[in-house]
């Protein structure tokens, strides 16, 4: 096989099995998948995966370390937002506020015994698993807790419609996605202008060109097909949001190249003069911050809470991640990755589901794939080694 096709292949694995899974589906489906409503439902489904697994990114490039508590913090921060608007009768921003404050506190918590105290991460993370699910149980007295505050539904679970130019059809979501779509074709112009201004050298514009329009292109039907339901949800807002901090964060500061320094090697990143405690307390800090948000557009999206709330969702994230090309080392993942990952679980997902697939094979399916990617990530770095 051709070089250069052999290096394309592997550069592109999971976005050509993305493709696969969701061109099966849809045969499988017999269609049932491009319908505009699924379409929507397979972002607001996953909108939760999205955002935790930007956070547990951050958590495996530091060694391939994990959160076992997330879908737990998700179950008390839920807790905690949906009786505050309940019980106490608050107002949405103050109990977003309090919630996010919460979610913050539980992760400097173990951020603090994991990075200054040196609690191996799935020891302290498992204690949380366990302690926090409790609490947001007893928080819930072991009911489910409706929400009916109009404000906070809004703020997480609306669609964005405009009046006078969405009718049956939603124009402005199919506007929007031309428009972001004309901005990334038009970035990889003004990225390369900038790039020969400094005097940096820039490759072949064909390969690179090719890749943002055929990205363009699939936004631009993605909004299409959302045009046809509801439009575009207030919950992609918030889930873009977040990747496009964590993708700047991981990719164009120093404090993001230092999570990758102490996966790769934290001995050599101590002695730079690197405070690798931080890291670790920033990475756990992060990431129980994000499983706050997520909580909240959890809570939002059901409009109800109760003790199972979260239930497998460091799983879900934690897949996403593996899946998406993280190491399972540490020292090596990408945003855009994790995003791929995350969508590709959530395609499987949706697929099955229409399907009417038994749930305890949709089970073995993801813990199959799951396997296949870390096995596929261990071979191909040749990392097996490392592995006892």
């Amino acid at each position: 096989m051709n070089v250069n096709v052999k290096s394309f292949i592997k550069k592109y694995t999971m976005v050509i099995a993305l493709a696969a899974v969701f061109i099966l589906f849809s045969i499988l489906t017999k269609g049932r998948l491009l319908y505009p409503q699924n379409m929507s439902n397979l972002l607001i489904q996953n909108s939760y995966v999205l955002v935790l697994a930007c956070g547990m990114l951050m958590c495996i490039l530091t060694g391939g370390n994990i959160d076992l508590s997330i879908g737990s913090t998700v179950c008390l921060v839920g807790a905690m937002a949906a009786q505050l608007m309940d019980k106490a009768g608050m107002e949405a921003i103050p109990v977003i506020v309090l919630s996010l404050i919460a979610g913050a506190l539980i992760g400097a918590w173990q951020g603090f015994w994991i990075g200054y105290i040196h609690i191996p991460p799935f020891i302290c993370t498992l204690s949380g698993m366990f302690l926090f699910r409790g609490l947001g149980r007893v928080i819930l007295m072991s009911k489910t807790v409706p929400i009916k505050n109009k404000q906070f539904l809004n703020i997480f679970a609306s669609y964005v419609q405009i009046p006078g130019l969405d009718d049956e059809r939603k124009w402005s979501a199919f506007i929007i996605g031309i428009v972001i779509a004309l901005f990334l074709v038009l970035a990889v112009f003004t990225s390369r202008a900038r790039k020969a201004r400094k005097g940096y050298s820039v490759g072949p514009l064909a390969p690179e060109l090719l890749k943002r329009v055929v990205i363009a292109v699939l936004v631009a039907f993605y909004c299409w097909k959302l045009s046809g339901y509801k439009g575009i949800p207030v919950m992609l807002i918030w889930v873009l949001a977040i990747v496009f901090i964590y993708a700047f964060i991981t990719s164009k500061t120093a404090l993001g190249r230092y999570f990758y320094a102490v996966g790769g090697n934290e001995k050599a990143t101590k002695l730079s003069g690197i405070d690798t405690r931080r890291v670790y307390f920033l990475a756990y800090l992060s990431m129980s911050f994000l499983a706050g948000l997520s909580g909240l557009l959890m809570a939002a999206r059901i409009a109800s809470v109760n003790g199972d709330t979260g239930t497998s969702f460091e799983m879900d994230a934690i897949g996403s991640c593996f899946i998406g090309g993280a190491s399972a080392y540490g020292g090596s993942g990408t945003v855009a990755g994790i995003c791929i990952g995350a969508i590709f679980l959530g395609v499987i997902n949706q697929g099955m589901s229409i399907i009417g697939l038994d749930n305890n094979w949709q089970y073995i399916v993801k813990g199959g794939v799951l396997l296949v990617a870390v096995i596929f990530d261990v071979v191909s770095n040749h990392k097996t080694g490392k592995a006892g």
